[in-house]
Order: structure tokens, then sequence, then C-alpha cells
């Protein structure tokens, strides 16, 4: 796979910087930041410009958004956040999911995950619509979270068991129309219909390349033309298309039969020998001497 290229973008600078130095620290990986929306993508257009694209990136899901002041009194609650406004004039300020939707549109072979204080089915859901690969809790070690970034790499989606449940059915609830899911479905070619049904077997691109006897990288096509015509971007998001639509697992290839037991060869006669028919003479015995 060779050396990962990560770009950290997050607007606590403290935070960022050290997550930085952590990820640089692994053999494998290269690291950049960015503390801000802006910073991040002139960071990745000139990464491009310099043929050193980065292959990931690391956003906080808040960024841009700012606390909203706390009330006064000794009983006050943890300062809420508020959505990032217009200023001025100015560009609107975003958050990180707007960020990842923008660049997945503008650098789609860049892999995405979210950094998040909290859990919340409502936002990974949205966030994997938006283009995401992965959603991340900001307390993981930083074992966990290079084992999500090289997972992303593989074009795999992550997201904590906690989350699972809730953010299929988000995505299902999304779209409750059946016969949109059907139309969408109904669009592919029978071969990409079997690449969809081995993803909703939980089958990774080198198990349906083994599965249906054809190379990884025409998988990944095939995977790419599958998401494209469902108008998705993630896996998940996929198989809950295909799920609405009644798309079944592709079933496991059947066991071959045991073979026959071998039966024994039939054993030869036995040999007989042949004795000649008695002749004239020595039936007559010896001759005169």
């Amino acid at each position: 796979m060779g050396r990962t290229r990560v770009l950290v973008v997050d607007g606590h600078r403290i935070f960022a910087e050290a997550l930085a130095t952590a990820l640089a620290a692994e053999p494998d990986v290269d690291v950049g930041a960015a503390g801000s929306a802006a910073a991040a993508e002139r960071a990745l257009e000139r990464a491009v410009g310099e043929h050193r694209p980065y292959d990931v990136v690391l956003v906080d899901v808040d960024l841009g958004v700012v606390p909203v002041p706390p009330p006064r009194g000794p009983a006050a609650l943890p300062a809420p956040r508020r959505a990032p406004q217009p200023v001025g004039g100015q560009q609107p300020l975003t958050d990180g999911i707007a960020l990842v939707a923008r660049i997945r549109r503008a650098h789609p072979q860049v892999r995405a995950v979210l950094l998040a204080a909290a859990d919340d089915p409502q936002r990974a859901a949205r966030a994997l619509q938006a283009g995401a690969n992965g959603w991340v809790a900001r307390e993981s070690s930083l074992g966990a979270l290079m084992t999500v970034v090289r997972g992303v790499r593989r074009d795999e989606t992550h997201l904590p068991p906690a989350l699972l449940t809730g953010v299929v059915r988000e995505l299902t609830s999304a779209r409750r129309d059946r016969s949109e899911s059907e139309r969408l479905v109904a669009a592919l070619t029978p071969r990409e219909e079997e690449v969809l049904r081995c993803m909703v077997a939980g089958l990774g691109r080198q198990a349906v390349a083994e599965r249906l006897f054809l190379s990884p990288h025409t998988v990944r096509t095939h995977m790419q033309n599958v998401l494209g015509k469902l108008g998705v971007h993630s896996t998940l998001a996929a198989v809950a298309v295909a799920r609405r639509a009644g798309i079944a697992p592709l079933e496991p290839p059947a066991a071959p039969a045991p073979p026959a037991p071998a039966t024994a060869p039939p054993a030869p006669a036995p040999a007989t020998a042949t004795v000649p028919p008695p002749t004239v003479a020595s039936a007559a015995g010896p001759g005169p001497g």
C-alpha cells in the first residue's frame, strides 16, 4: 500500500498538532495539519499540485461550530454549540460534514474520517451520505485510529459498533419509498447486482473477487459503479438501499459433493492350464523296439 498521507483538520490547534505529532511517529505515515476548512482545501489543492496528494483527511465534525455562551449562575449547564453563520457577507462557515462533502466532490480519491466528541446516529448517517468513510470518537486510542485510517484506504467503512444499528436505521428511514430503491437497483447490470449482493452479504473487495472469480481492480470498478447508480457514497448506504429493494445476500457456494467411495477392481480369474487332447500315437503307447 505504501506510505499514507494524512491531513488533520481541527480548529483546536493544540489537539490538531498533538494528533499530527502522534501520527507522524508511525513509520508509514506522513502528516499535515489545518486549522480551518479553507486551510484544509488549500492544503489539498497544494498537495495535488506537488503530485503528493493526501490519502485520508481526519476532520473534526464540529469544525467551525461555535459554542453559545452559557447562562450566568451556579447551575449553568455546559455550553451548547450553534451552527456556523455567515459573517459580514463573507463565505459562510462550515461544519465538518459539509467540508467532507466538498472534499469528496473535489478529490474523490481522498478518504474522509470524522472525529466526534459523542456518538450521534443522525449526524453519522448524514456524514456517510456526504461521503465520509468513517466516524471515530476523539478519545479513541492511536492504535484504534490507525486501524480506521488503514481500513478506509482499503475502501472500508468504519463505524463504532454502538452506532451501527442507529446509523442503519437512519439511512433506511431516509428513503422510505421501496419503489424508488427498486428503481435504482433495476438500473444495475447483472454483474453489478451480483456485486451488490456480495456487499449485502458483508464481503470485502478481496472476498468478492474470489467469490466471483474477478480481479480486485475489476471488483473495485463494479463497486464504484454500484455506488454511483444508487446515488450513495458508502458501502453501508448501498446495503441499506439494497435491503429496502429486497435484495438478498449472495448465498455461499454449495459445498462440493463428497467423492464416491472407491471400489476394488474385480479379482482376476484364476489361471488354468490347457492340456492338449491326446493324439492317436500317444494313445497307442510306444512302438516295438
